[in-house]
C-alpha cells in the first residue's frame, strides 16, 4: 500500500490517526489534519526520521513511533507546543538529540533501545510523571534529573546500573521503580530446577483463556498429576523484554516470595515446554473475585481509572488496607521491591477480602545494604499511600465521618509525605492498623 492510500483512508477531520503498513517516509497527507489532530501513532513502520515540520501539528499531544528504525531521538519533536506523550520503544536510538524533549513533556517511553547515556536536558522536564528506560545499556542518571519532583514512575529494568543516585531515591513523588535484571539486583536470575518446584508441560491441559498482559498470556488448565487432579492458572511468559522487566525475574520474585493469604500463591515453574517458553503454575483465583481498578489511561497517566459509581464501605476498604500492607511486609521481608503496587493489580471482593499479584516488576534487592533497603521500602510505602487516597474516595460521603475513615486519611498522609525518609515501614504500618 502507498503512502497516498493509506494516509487517505482517514476521514478529516481526524483527532486521532493510526498507520501501520511499512512506511519509510512521514506520511505528509497526515498534515491534512493539523488543525485537530491529538494522537498520531506510527508505529511498526520503517520510519527513521520525522519532517522538519512537525511542529505545524499544534494541538498533537500523543506520539507513538514504537518498532521503527529510528537511531536518535529527534530534535524536531521539541518543536510540538502540545506534545505531552512520547513513545519510540524497540527502536534502535542511541542518542537523544539536543531539543527533542518538548517543553510539556509528561510520559517518555524509551524501553528497549541502545542508550548508554541520558542528556542533562532531562533535569528541565519539570513535567515529567512517567519515564520508561528499560532495556537500554545505561549506568547511570545525570545529577539534573534530581530536580524532576513529579517523577511518580520510573522502569530502569534491564541496564547496567551497580548503584542508584542518592537524590533518587530522595525524590517526593517517586512511588514505583523497576529495577530488575541490573548488576545491582544479580542480573537476570537463573533458573534453579533442583530449588524451584517444577511442573512438566504435558501435565496441563490448556483450557481458556484468561487473560493477557505485556510479559504473558494465562489460561485456565487442568493439572493432571495433581493430587488431586485439579484446575490451575497457567501463565506463559512472551520471552521478551516488557518496560517493566524480564520474565525471569517475575518468575523468581513470584516463587521467593513465600506463601501468604494475601498474594497470588504460585504452585511451580512449567518445565519442557515444547518450544522452550519460561512459564508459571498458579492457584486458580476464586471467580468471586474481581480487579480493583483498571490500569492508567493516557489521561490519568500515573494513577489507576476506577468504575464509575464504584464504592466501598469504610470496614471493607481497612480490611483491604491491611491485608495489603501485610502483603507487602513479607515482601520486603525477603528484600524484594514489588515495584508495581498498584489497585489494578488486587484482587478483592466487596467485604475487602483481597490478593495482590502480578510481579513483573519485581526486584530482589541486597540485603546488605541497610540504607538502600529502608529507601526502597519507604519508596514503596509511598505508592501504598497513592492506594490509600483512592480507596478513602470510594467510600460513600455519608461515611466519610466514620472513625475508620479518619484513620485511613491519616495514614495516607503519613504514606505519602515528601519527606521519603520519615514515611512508616510497612511493619510500623501493620502495627498502626491492628492498635
Amino acid at each position: 500500500m502507498s503512502v497516498k492510500d493509506t494516509a487517505s483512508s482517514v476521514a478529516p477531520p481526524a483527532k486521532r490517526i493510526d498507520l501501520a503498513s511499512g512506511l519509510t517516509e512521514f506520511p505528509r497527507e497526515v498534515f491534512d489534519h493539523a488543525d485537530t489532530l491529538e494522537v498520531l501513532n506510527l508505529s511498526n513502520n520503517r520510519l527513521s526520521s520525522l519532517p522538519d515540520d512537525l511542529g505545524r501539528l499544534k494541538k498533537l499531544r500523543i506520539l507513538f513511533c514504537s518498532n521503527n528504525e529510528f537511531t536518535r531521538l529527534p530534535a524536531v519533536l521539541g518543536t510540538c507546543p502540545s506534545l505531552t506523550m512520547v513513545g519510540f520503544r524497540a527502536n534502535q536510538i542511541e542518542e537523544i538529540e539536543e531539543g527533542a524533549l518538548p517543553q510539556n513533556l509528561q510520559w517518555l517511553i524509551l524501553t528497549e533501545n541502545r542508550l548508554r547515556e541520558l542528556p542533562v536536558a532531562l533535569g528541565k522536564c519539570g513535567r515529567l510523571q512517567k519515564l520508561m528506560l528499560s532495556g537500554n545499556l545505561l549506568h547511570s542518571l545525570p545529577e539534573e534529573m534530581a530536580a524532576c519532583e513529579n517523577l511518580e514512575l520510573l522502569r530502569l529494568a534491564a541496564n547496567q546500573f551497580e548503584t542508584l543516585p542518592g537524590w533518587l531515591l530522595k525524590l517526593p513523588r517517586l512511588y514505583w521503580l523497576a529495577l530488575a535484571g541490573n548488576p545491582m539486583t544479580g542480573g537476570v536470575p537463573s533458573v534453579d530446577q533442583a530449588h524451584d518446584p517444577c511442573i512438566p508441560w504435558d501435565e496441563l491441559e490448556l483450557q481458556e483463556k484468561l487473560g493477557e498482559g505485556a510479559s504473558g498470556i494465562i489460561h485456565r488448565a487442568r493439572w493432571i498429576s495433581a493430587p488431586p487432579p485439579g484446575l490451575v492458572a497457567v501463565k506463559v511468559f512472551k520471552n521478551a523484554i516488557t518496560s517493566d522487566g524480564l520474565p525471569a525475574s517475575e518468575m523468581a520474585a513470584s516463587l521467593g516470595v513465600g506463601d501468604h493469604p494475601h498474594l497470588t500463591k504460585v504452585l511451580g515453574r512449567v518445565s519442557s515446554h515444547p518450544e522452550g517458553a519460561q512459564g508459571l503454575v498458579m492457584e486458580l483465583i476464586n471467580p468471586g473475585y474481581t480487579v480493583l481498578a483498571g490500569p492508567p489511561s493516557f489521561e490519568t497517566c500515573t494513577r489507576d481509572v476506577y468504575a464509575p459509581g464504584q464504592t466501598l464501605a469504610p470496614e471493607a476498604a481497612f480490611r483491604m488496607v491491611l491485608a495489603i500492607a501485610s502483603a507487602a511486609a513479607q515482601l520486603h521481608e525477603q528484600w524484594i521491591l514489588h515495584g508495581d503496587l498498584y489497585a489494578h493489580n488486587i484482587l478483592h471482593k466487596p467485604s475487602g477480602e483481597c490478593l495482590l499479584g502480578d510481579f513483573g516488576a519485581a526486584a530482589y534487592y541486597d540485603r546488605d545494604e541497610e540504607d538502600l533497603a529502608v529507601a526502597l521500602e519507604r519508596l514503596e510505602v509511598g505508592a501504598f499511600g497513592c492506594l490509600l487516597e483512592e480507596l478513602v474516595r470510594l467510600i460513600p460521603e455519608p461515611d466519610r465521618g466514620n472513625p475508620l475513615t479518619g484513620r485511613l486519611t491519616r495514614l495516607r498522609e503519613a504514606c505519602g509525605q515528601p519527606a521519603v525518609a520519615l514515611r512508616p515501614s510497612f511493619k510500623e504500618i501493620m502495627t498502626g492498623l491492628s492498635a
